[in-house]
């Protein structure tokens, strides 16, 4: 093991997926929820994650039930207190994260290594919000981590080489490939990603084909998996109107400007899968 004890801080998807994947390293893994019946939730998603592993033949059940009993949740930042490695995974914004970075900074111990799961904002910007911004670090896990094989591993310019070495160890411990990332908002993934997705919302806008038949286009023509549309809906609208945000803070270059029906549908609150519709209804 590279961390005896990882704390989560965030019990939604990407957090219970990150608690799940540390805790199969052999770590004792606390996750801090805002609330119980979120703490239920993320218990139950992360039992139904590993199920379905037993079921495929990727786990035996006995690996199943060690990984689930090394994790525990709480309601209280404070028991994060004597964890070696801190992982944020909450909303993606700028400001509640440098909050979180704040209270993290009070509470964990100075030797403690603290990461964010941000996928585009800027690490550094967390960093200085703490007195120990050479332990500071992006750890960039994808939805759904547990069956995603890539972490982008992010240095901002104050992070110590024995920082990024540790948490590269803790990447390949979980079993993923990283990849190591300049912090610069979108790191990679995003950055070539997102353009794509918002050059899809403008096709559709202008009428050159229905979302539906652009999904097709996309998938029979260049083999990808799932469509535009299907994909902004799964990734969830508002986030990628934050992420296309973010990068056009960043670089100010026109594909990174959200198209105006990304930015009308996320206030009329389309946001994709988890609101029930957004460019597609999932409501039935």
């Amino acid at each position: 093991m590279v961390f005896q004890k990882v704390g989560v801080l965030g019990s939604g998807i990407m957090g219970s997926g990150i608690a799940e994947v540390a805790a199969a390293t052999g770590a004792a893994v606390i996750v801090r929820s805002r609330s119980h019946a979120t703490v239920d939730a993320m218990l139950e998603t992360m039992a139904k994650s590993l199920a379905k592993q037993v079921e495929r033949g990727k786990r035996t059940a006995e690996d199943a039930e060690a990984i689930i009993a090394r994790v525990s949740a709480t309601t209280h930042l404070t028991d994060l207190a004597d964890c070696d490695f801190v992982i944020e995974s909450v909303v993606e914004d700028l400001e509640v994260k440098r909050g979180v970075f704040r209270e993290l900074n009070a509470v964990v111990h100075a030797d403690a290594i603290i990461a964010t799961n941000t996928s585009t904002l800027s690490v550094i910007e967390l960093a200085m919000e703490t007195s120990r911004p050479e332990r500071v670090c992006g750890l960039h896990f994808f939805n759904p981590a547990p069956a995603m094989s890539l972490v982008e591993v992010v240095r901002p310019i104050c992070a110590s080489d024995d920082t990024m070495n540790r948490v590269t160890e803790f990447v390949l411990a979980c079993g993923k490939e990283p990849v190591n990332v300049k912090d610069q908002a979108g790191f990679v993934v995003n950055a070539l990603l997102f353009p794509y997705l918002n050059n899809a919302i403008r096709l559709f806008e202008q009428g050159v084909a229905t979302k539906e038949g652009i999904d097709i286009a996309m998938k029979g023509g260049c083999g990808f998996p799932m469509g535009p549309f299907a994909l902004l809906d799964l990734v969830g609208l508002d986030t990628s109107l934050a992420i296309l945000d973010a990068l056009f803070a960043e670089f100010a270059e026109p594909n990174f400007s959200p198209r105006p029906l990304l930015r009308r549908m996320v206030s009329a609150g389309q946001l994709g899968r988890k609101s029930g519709s957004g460019f597609y209804d999932y409501r039935r």
